[in-house]
């Protein structure tokens, strides 16, 4: 007989460093067990923010799936910043290569609505767009 899934929740922890709290409280979860399986899950990819995907059943089991790190995340990386822009339009605060865009862009593929890698790098440029990261050489 299958379990009866109470929640689906989506969450985002510092890799390796999920702990007991508000966000974990409203999934419904054996806390400690949860941040216990994400951090050793999560070990190898230290500095990285990773989202997860908790599906919270009624006898408080749960099962997860990690997503990969934001692609917000990796463009601020890759350009050195700490922020992006706070007028994307007026104001660009960086830039990265086409190659960092296409690195980006082959990381985040099973995350993303596309089919090739060029689309992929079409979805990243629009976030580094709106970002006020501009991308050398790249031509939508």
């Amino acid at each position: 007989m299958s379990k009866k899934i109470v929640k689906i929740v989506k969450l985002q922890f510092p890799a390796g460093g999920a702990r007991p709290g508000p966000a974990l409280a409203s999934a419904g979860v054996n806390m400690p067990q949860f941040c216990a399986a994400f951090n050793d899950a999560t070990r190898d990819k230290a500095g990285d923010i990773v989202p997860v995907i908790i599906t919270a059943y009624e006898d408080k089991s749960f099962n997860f799936v990690l997503k990969t790190v934001p692609a917000s995340v990796m463009l601020l990386k890759a350009a050195k910043l700490t922020k992006g822009s706070a007028n994307a339009k007026t104001t660009k605060v960086g830039k990265i290569s086409v190659a960092d865009l296409q690195a980006i862009a082959e990381y985040k593929m099973p995350d993303l609505n596309a089919n090739d890698v060029e689309g992929a790098m079409a979805i990243i440029a629009g976030t580094a767009k709106n970002m006020g990261i501009e991308i050398d050489g790249y031509k939508n």
